[in-house]
This record gives C-alpha cells, sequence and structure tokens, in this order.
C-alpha cells in the first residue's frame, strides 16, 4: 500500500473515534466521514505497515442513514465526529461497539447488551465546553481543535454547546482586542490567554466563565469583569493561572474575580456546587438516566455498605446515599472531596463520608478497618480501574458490583479480570447516551456475585 493511491472500497465497520473502516486486500484502511455499508472512492494519505488512512473523493454507494450535518465546521472540528450520521443509527452504532468490545476485550461472548437509552433532542446538551484561543491569519481564533492537531477550528456556535456560548466568546474576544491581549502560543510558549471554559448549570441557569491564562497575575480583572456581567445568568467568572507547557488545559491555582467561586446544578432531588475544577457530568438531561439505571442495579433496600471509588463531586456517592445504610466516597482530588462534603451538608445527607486518595489505597485502608461493603461502586475515568482495586475488590466479594464507564474497551479488559475467576458475573449491560454527535457512550454493568 503507497501514498496517494486511490482506491474504491466498502465500508464495513466503525472505529474509536467513528472513523469508517475498510478491506483492500486484508489491508485495514480507516476513512473519516464515512458510514458501514458505503462504497466509497478513497485516496491513502497515510500507509503504515499493517493499517492506512484514507480521504474520501467520491461517496459511490450512499448510506440510508446518511444526513446533512447542521453545523458550519463538521468535518473540520475534531468534535462531533459522526453528525453526517442519523442519530437512531448513531445508537445503533454504539450498542453494537460496545457488544463488540466486550467480545474482542472482555471474551464476553454471549452477553446482551441493552439498546442504549439516547436523547429525545440530542442538541445543545452540554452543560461545559472548553474553548482553545490562538491567534491565525484572521486575528484572535477560538473554537475546538482539529482532529489529531491543536490547530483552531474557529466555531462561533457550537449545536451539542450551550446556547449562551456564542455570545460569551463573541464578549471575550472583542474584550481581548480592546485592550490588546494576546493569545497563547504553544510553540512559542508567549502569549496570554489559553482556553475559555464555560460552565452552565442546565436547571438553575447560572453560568461561570472561567480564562485560563499562561501567567501567575492578571492585570485586566476589571475589564473582563465589564464585559461578562452583562450577559445573562453569568455568576461567576474566574481567572485560572497555568503556565505548565503542557497540554494540561487547567492548574490547580484559580481566583474567583466576580461572583461566586461555583454554580450549582440539580440530578434529581439533589443539588451540587459545581466549582471550575469539579468533574460533574456534561449531560444534564441523560445523567439522571445514567444514576438511576445504576441505582437500578444496585437494588438497595435500605440496609447496605456502599463504596463509590471514583467519587468525583459524590454525585452518584449522594444519589444512592438516599436508599442505602452508609456509603463511602473515594476521590483523589481535594477540592472534588472539598465539593462532596458540601453537597451532602446542602442536600441534609448525613450517612456519606468522603475520602482524599487513590481508591486503590483507600479502599484497602477502609476493608482492613472492618468496612465490608454489601455494594461497590466504581466510575473511573477513561483509563479504567487499577487492577489491584479490581483483585481487591475480588476478594471482598461485594454482593454486586455497579460499574459505570466511559470506555467501553477499557470496560471489557476490567470486566474479564473481575470474572476471571468465576467469582462474579455479568448480569446486564445498559449503554447510556451521554454524548450525542460522537462515538463516546456511557455504559452501566451490573456483576452479582456467584455462589460457588
Amino acid at each position: 500500500m503507497k501514498k496517494n493511491e486511490i482506491y474504491t472500497i466498502e465500508i464495513t465497520d466503525i472505529g474509536t473515534h467513528g472513523e469508517g473502516i475498510g478491506k483492500i486486500d486484508g489491508y485495514t484502511i480507516f476513512v473519516k466521514n464515512t458510514i458501514p455499508g458505503e462504497e466509497v472512492k478513497v485516496l491513502v494519505v497515510k500507509a503504515n505497515k499493517s493499517y492506512g488512512y484514507g480521504k474520501v473523493l467520491e461517496i459511490i454507494k450512499p448510506s440510508p442513514h446518511r444526513i446533512k450535518p447542521p453545523c458550519d465546521v463538521a468535518g473540520k472540528c475534531g468534535g462531533c465526529t459522526i453528525q453526517h450520521i442519523d442519530y437512531a443509527k448513531q445508537l445503533k452504532l454504539k450498542q453494537n461497539k460496545v457488544k463488540q468490545n466486550l467480545a474482542r476485550i472482555g471474551g464476553f461472548k454471549n452477553i446482551e447488551v441493552e439498546p442504549v437509552i439516547g436523547m429525545d433532542e440530542p442538541w445543545h446538551y452540554r452543560n461545559k465546553a472548553q474553548y482553545p484561543v490562538a491567534f491565525g491569519k484572521n486575528g484572535i481564533e477560538i473554537g475546538f481543535y482539529s482532529p489529531g492537531s491543536h490547530k483552531v477550528v474557529q466555531c462561533a456556535r457550537c449545536l451539542i454547546g450551550s446556547k449562551y456560548d456564542a455570545e460569551i466568546l463573541k464578549a471575550i474576544k472583542e474584550f481581548m482586542q480592546r485592550n490588546d491581549i494576546s493569545a497563547y502560543n504553544e510553540e512559542t510558549s508567549k502569549g496570554l490567554v489559553r482556553h475559555i471554559l464555560i460552565r452552565e448549570g442546565h436547571y438553575t441557569g447560572e453560568i461561570m466563565v472561567c480564562l485560563v491564562v499562561n501567567s501567575s497575575v492578571f492585570k485586566f480583572k476589571d475589564e473582563l469583569i465589564s464585559a461578562l456581567k452583562v450577559i445573562d445568568n453569568i455568576s461567576s467568572v474566574v481567572i485560572n493561572y497555568n503556565r505548565e507547557r503542557s497540554n494540561v488545559i487547567m492548574s490547580h491555582k484559580c481566583e474567583t474575580i466576580w461572583g461566586n467561586d461555583h454554580i450549582t446544578d440539580k440530578i434529581g432531588d439533589l443539588v451540587f456546587k459545581i466549582s471550575a475544577l469539579s468533574f460533574f457530568q456534561i449531560n444534564p438531561v441523560q445523567t439522571p438516566k445514567l444514576y438511576s439505571k445504576a441505582l437500578e442495579f444496585a437494588d438497595l433496600k435500605g440496609n447496605e455498605t456502599v463504596i463509590d471509588a471514583y467519587c468525583g463531586i459524590g454525585s452518584i456517592s449522594l444519589f444512592l446515599a438516599q436508599k442505602a445504610k452508609k456509603v463511602y466516597g473515594i476521590e483523589i482530588v481535594d477540592k472534588a472531596i472539598e465539593n462532596a462534603k458540601e453537597n451532602a451538608s446542602l442536600n441534609n445527607i448525613n450517612n456519606a463520608e468522603f475520602f482524599t486518595g487513590k481508591a486503590e489505597d483507600i479502599v484497602p485502608e477502609l476493608y482492613e478497618n472492618g468496612i465490608m461493603p454489601d455494594v461497590m461502586i466504581v466510575d473511573p475515568p477513561r483509563k479504567g480501574c487499577d487492577k489491584s482495586l479490581l483483585e481487591l475488590m475480588r476478594s471482598m466479594r461485594p454482593q454486586k458490583i455497579v460499574y459505570v464507564s466511559c470506555d467501553s474497551a477499557t470496560l471489557s479488559r476490567d470486566l474479564n479480570i473481575l470474572c476471571s475467576g468465576d467469582e462474579y458475573k455479568v448480569e446486564r449491560v445498559q449503554p447510556v447516551d451521554m454524548f450525542p454527535m460522537t462515538y463516546h457512550v456511557e455504559t452501566v454493568c451490573l456483576l452479582t456475585k456467584q455462589n460457588l
């Protein structure tokens, strides 16, 4: 296979990032903006030893599920990689993705994967967005990175972001122009404004704007406040000081320069404080569905002890504490645990206790102190659970393990470890679409202890 050759291929599958997959004499080629079942003419743009990448020149046989993306920068921006596929088909593809990963990576050949719980209206669902800022040929550019690069694609109106984002970004761009403020340059590490973080309380309407700056001081506080406070619903303006030469968007140093240091939002009947650095599920419409499914799988009767590893700001912990005897939440981020304790107090929940540290360190300490969980909840980051924690869960033998995952590949790997000794059986697998227009999908799994 050589670069710049042209082939006609059939797309037979879809990859991790939503790209189509085809074969040329057994050679795998990935082609963006295609759909399984399509016949396409492609130009090979990169050829490795065992796989390559192609660019669509012509769609010879289009899929009946192909639609025209409503976003102006679809395909250029690295966000909505499957916006060209109708939503019903997106859900089918995500269901199949989970099923394939469970079989291929986990070794679970005959597990039923339930239909994905989707959205009635899969637009403007994100309550958080992080916009990189750069300087290009047209001046200040604010938007998203193009796929596989740090080149900013300008996006004035994101269709999965908050409806307020466009007005906020416009105000910040004009503020920067008025005050001759530079955008950050990754190559030289010079320039002031790196990113703009916007968080919105879906049910409260409160909005936080956080400017990430390449400095230890910010002398334009009054000017920024004047530019933003006239926008409806903004209740918090924060500066994050990040001088690191890395891809990490935010440092741990935040300064609230106007309003509150947090916004509030709800999940079900519970109220949560959300700071600039807090983890909070980004889809407020789907989160109650996700947590309700976790609660259903836990099947709490009121006398159970629950350990929630990777608890974040306590959202799942407090959701479960309404039905459990006692919940222990664990999270490595200090500020998140601080928020979790505040959220417990805010909701008058007294049967939840929170600990700062790695789950693989804190859970053994709880176990050694005689705390025997009836139910374990794990909601780890994309890399999955630490192997030592998985082995500990097997030895602790809780009646149920509820695994909430944002990556079905690492989920499948971890389930294979949990079920390798026949202590546990996977009973239910329920995907929930938290990320419409992208190929990501959240999955809730129920594992039950086997009576050996």
